[in-house]
């Protein structure tokens, strides 16, 4: 398909100059993007949750917008962090499954906010420089740090983190000692404050290494659950730290006197998690890594109080596909700042008010299969090209219980063939054609594991012992 069409049909609709005007720049808001690591949909305090107290999340939701139906990108981490980065989905931007590489290529929201004059900050997971294995720090010359790609400041490590983590501050490599989701917070806020003293507005974006296992928090916290046991105890010992890091980060916000202009979005990276009780999706059908609602839709709230005035739920479908054009909607920034196929749009309209329909669908697709929800159904192939098709009814079926692809062929034609052109255009991306160079340069390297890299090899010996590289080192 041309990619003339795909801009056209599947594009963002950014509205800068019509529905937001540009902030001057003592305006501008601070921004922060607050991300879980395995969050199930179910799992917070405001869904009635049966034994995980989410009160920090729960004030955000109650002063924010709350959304019902937010999706991950992709129903596991990497691609879904790709997609953040991108507003495109994860297989564009050729980060086809966990651990696999973001393109040097692609256009991201950290540039986009470094020209805009942001200071610019990741801290915790990254998991877009291609390597699988428990989280180690990262080395500055990486080029897919998070240097290279728009972050001037970071403390990250390449995976899941836990606690006691070792972390990299742009390639020093330093050692922590506490909760990980309570260290990077403190060291956001540390970065934070830097920026409000020097008068300059700040984009920080933390990825929690909670509640990914291995599953590790202090005894306070498991204190929480008398009645539970491991791995199912640790994982929510694990949430209630990182729930408390939420307000920790809201009250540092206040005391900077910038809560009122601070865009503040948290979301999760997928679904949760199976084999924790109580169980993780409210009551959907699949966890992580599965196309259905339990693998794909995740809690997410934004709270910004000078822009959304009144609290609101909403039940309009969004995706993490569509931060970046929501940020460069409500920032007036150029519009090429993005790569021109894209497939997310702008919330931005949703700040003011409820809108009734989303007036594009949402693609997923993740290791061969396929989703596409518009609106009210969603379409799903468990393999691309097989013929075989799902169609679910949502608002009446949000556990995916009835298939109605023979009972309602009209309908099931038209998402077909609209899911048939949007896979032909990934396909195109997947082969480089976004680029200007029309291809992918340097080609992807794949996933690798860094243990077996030589410049980790001198750090083996001292980390072999360490709980989170145990079973991984030899």
């Amino acid at each position: 398909m041309h990619r003339a069409f795909h801009f056209v049909f599947f594009g963002i609709m950014l509205s800068a100059n019509s529905l937001w005007s540009a902030e001057p720049a003592e305006n501008r808001p601070h921004v922060i993007l607050l991300m879980a690591d395995d969050m199930g949909w179910g799992q917070t305090g405001y869904y009635n949750h049966p034994v995980l107290k989410t009160p920090n999340l729960d004030a955000m939701a109650a002063h924010g917008l709350r959304f019902d139906r937010f999706y991950a990108g992709a129903p596991n981490c990497s691609p879904t962090r790709a997609t953040v980065m991108t507003g495109r989905t994860n297989d564009r931007t050729g980060v086809l499954n966990h651990g696999v590489p973001l393109r040097p290529q692609e256009k991201t929201i950290a540039q986009a906010m470094r020209q805009a004059g942001y200071a610019t900050g990741h801290f915790g997971k990254w998991h877009l420089n291609g390597m699988r294995g428990p989280g180690a720090p990262i080395f500055k010359e990486d080029i897919r740090s998070p240097g290279g790609f728009g972050f001037g400041t970071w403390l990250s490590v390449t995976n899941f983190f836990d606690r006691d983590p070792i972390l990299s501050r742009a390639g020093e490599f330093e050692e922590f000692k506490g909760d990980s989701s309570e260290i990077v917070v403190d060291e956001a806020i540390k970065f934070i404050q830097k920026q409000v003293a020097a008068d300059r507005p700040s984009f920080s974006v933390i990825w929690y290494g909670t509640p990914h296992s291995p599953f590790m928090a202090s005894d306070d916290d498991n204190a929480n659950f008398p009645e539970l046991k491991d791995p199912s105890l640790s994982h929510y010992g694990e949430l209630v730290a990182m729930d408390r890091s939420i307000g920790t980060l809201r009250k540092a916000l206040r005391k900077l006197g910038i809560a009122e202009n601070t865009l503040f979005w948290f979301n999760s990276d997928n679904g949760g998690l199976p084999k924790i009780k109580p169980e993780t999706v409210g009551g959907l059908r699949g966890f992580k890594n599965s196309v259905y609602e339990g693998g794909l839709r995740v809690p997410a709230v934004i709270e910004w109080p000078a822009k959304i005035k009144s609290p609101r739920i909403t039940n309009y479908p969004a995706c993490t596909m569509d931060i970046f054009p929501t940020l460069v909607d409500v920032l007036g920034l150029p519009d090429s700042s993005m790569l021109q196929t894209r497939d997310g749009l702008s919330l931005a309209p949703l700040f003011k008010k409820e809108l009734k329909k989303r007036p594009t669908p949402i693609g997923f697709r993740h290791t061969n299969r396929t989703a596409w929800i518009d609106n009210d159904y969603k379409l799903i192939t468990q393999k691309i090209g097989s013929e075989k098709y799902e169609l679910y009814h949502l608002t009446s079926d949000q556990q995916e219980k009835k298939n109605l692809i023979e009972s309602h062929p009209e309908i099931a034609k038209r998402m077909i063939d609209q899911m048939q052109k949007w896979n032909a255009s990934i396909d195109n991306s997947i082969a480089g054609d976004d680029y200007p160079e029309g291809k992918v340069i340097p080609a992807d390297p794949g996933p690798r594991t860094w243990m077996a890299l030589e410049e980790y090899k001198p750090y083996l010996e001292g980390w072999k012992n360490r709980p989170e590289f145990r079973r991984y080192i030899k």
